[in-house]
């Protein structure tokens, strides 16, 4: 069984999980009473690096690396993401931290709050505003959602360095084909309920996009109300929410090798944020959203509450694959079999705001 590295976000401080064999060992807090709302493990140098996301309540948002697993932390003298003077904004907080595809080794984008995106071309010890985003002619429409306007959603075509999608709540999915020069909204065909038009060009609910392993055209979207599919790399998106119990939630992580496979955790309603039919389920599909099974192997069977948010679930690149979620109960669960069993790894830890895991060597 490979040695898996699971981070742990939490609203009060990261927890960091390593697996020997069959073994999980844990530690932490981390950046104590800090909320950690995104991790990244960039495995793509001769040393994992680790990038976190903090925000204390005394000193403000930092993002922090380590390239000893977290042994050590280093920040940097300068804040690593800062918006520039002109845009008259303040970081809030980062809400994603994406190492971009092996084509482009050193370099790695963070999405934030005010939603921007930011660039780095040093392994994410400094970031620049990537402002043709920053001035896209929607964005003085862009309106927060309940947890903020924030740009949560990175992903990195693995053909081309410079196709990048991003996703903001509430203002939808945007791409650029040209490494940034150039944005367009990319929202056909994704309801925006809260709205008076039904099918509006931007300004829908997004809550998290994945990517699918083998075919890197096909994205599967979690919107505020439905689960949406493209086979044309955004252009346009079809309903596939059929057979879930609700199609209201946060959540999606693709498969990292298997087509066709994606992992949901439906919640009740937007205004009921708890488990559908307050069950702990995560859901699969294997054939692209045509049918969905609940995986339920492992997992708590009586009436639960513990909500997953939009990044705290994933997967790991194992083979057969590692899914892992966390809740806002505070309770982490992995499963070593793509989804098919589960266990229980921790309980009454702060809320749970991110999890992100990965293989690593000894």
């Amino acid at each position: 069984m490979s040695d898996v590295l699971l981070t742990v976000g939490t609203r009060k401080g990261l927890f960091i999980g390593r697996r020997r064999g069959d073994t999980w060992e844990f530690g932490g807090p981390h950046f104590n009473a800090q909320a950690i709302y995104s991790i990244a493990v960039d495995t793509r140098g001769p040393v994992p690096r680790l990038l976190v996301g903090g925000d204390s309540a005394h000193w403000g948002p930092s993002v922090f690396r380590s390239d000893d697993l977290g042994a050590t932390w280093v920040e940097p003298g300068q804040p690593a993401v800062k918006f520039p003077r002109f845009t008259g904004a303040s970081l809030e907080r980062v809400w994603q931290l994406h190492p971009a595809g092996p084509e482009a080794p050193d370099v790695v984008y963070a999405g934030t709050e005010p939603a921007a995106l930011f660039r780095s071309e040093d392994g994410g010890e400094s970031f620049e505003l990537v402002r043709p985003l920053w001035e896209h002619p929607t964005r003085s429409r862009w309106v927060p959602g309940g947890g903020g306007e924030g740009l949560h959603t990175i992903l990195t075509d693995p053909r081309d360095a410079r196709a990048v999608t991003v996703a903001v709540s509430t203002a939808g999915v945007f791409r650029t084909k040209d490494g940034g020069a150039s944005w367009a909204p990319s929202n056909k065909g994704v309801s925006a309920v809260f709205l008076p038009g039904p099918a509006p060009e931007f300004g829908q609910c997004v809550h998290k996009v994945a990517r699918d392993a083998v075919d890197p055209d096909r994205l599967y979207l979690q919107n505020h109300w439905g689960v949406f599919r493209s086979d044309d790399s955004g252009d346009h998106w079809t309903d596939i929410g059929q057979g879930l119990p609700s199609d209201f939630g946060f959540a999606a992580a693709a498969h990292p090798h298997r087509a066709d496979t994606v992992y949901l955790f439906p919640i009740n309603a937007d205004a009921d944020r708890v488990p559908a039919g307050h069950r702990c389920r995560v859901f699969r599909t294997n054939d692209a959203g045509s049918t969905w099974e609940p995986l339920t192997t492992g997992l708590p069977e009586e009436t639960h509450y513990g909500t997953v948010l939009r990044d705290a679930l994933c997967t790991d690149d194992a083979d057969p694959a590692g899914v892992y979620f966390g809740n806002r109960n505070g309770e982490v669960y992995a499963s070593a079999d793509d989804g098919d069993s589960w266990q229980q790894l921790a309980s009454h830890l702060p809320d749970v705001l991110c999890v992100r895991a990965a293989v690593i060597g000894d």
